[in-house]
């Protein structure tokens, strides 16, 4: 119950922030922890104004149920299974980042390439 006034109590507040010279903005810490960020934000605009969020990537959930149950075969429970899920997950992300940008510089380098009868096979 007090956590739940608490929530409501943060998402009726009103922050003012400076933008610096290099349009740089600080998120004030209770909104940063309580919203979730890290490393990465998304900003969207909207016909009013800026909205400024944790990064939430898709692509990183298909791995969650894969990384618990190996955390969890391993022994981790309670706060130490969240700290190592949390180091785990951040490690996706640059593992696939890289995985792109290998596939990039292989498919730039015309190795691998196939021609049409090759893909297609030859014309009858």
């Amino acid at each position: 119950m007090i956590q739940e006034m608490v929530k409501n109590e943060i998402k009726r507040e009103r922050k003012i922030i400076s933008v610096s010279t290099k349009r740089q903005i600080t998120i004030p810490q209770k909104y940063y922890e309580f919203l979730g960020f890290d490393n990465e934000a998304e900003c969207v605009l909207q016909e009013d104004g800026l909205l400024i969020r944790p990064l939430q990537s898709s692509g990183d959930s298909e791995f969650s149920e894969q990384i618990l149950a190996d955390l969890i075969s391993q022994g981790y429970e309670g706060k130490e299974l969240l700290s190592e899920f949390k180091r785990y997950s951040k490690s996706i992300r640059p593992a696939v980042q890289k995985l792109i940008s290998e596939t990039d510089d292989f498919a730039k380098s015309g190795e691998g390439r196939l021609s049409l009868d090759e893909l297609f096979g030859p014309e009858k």
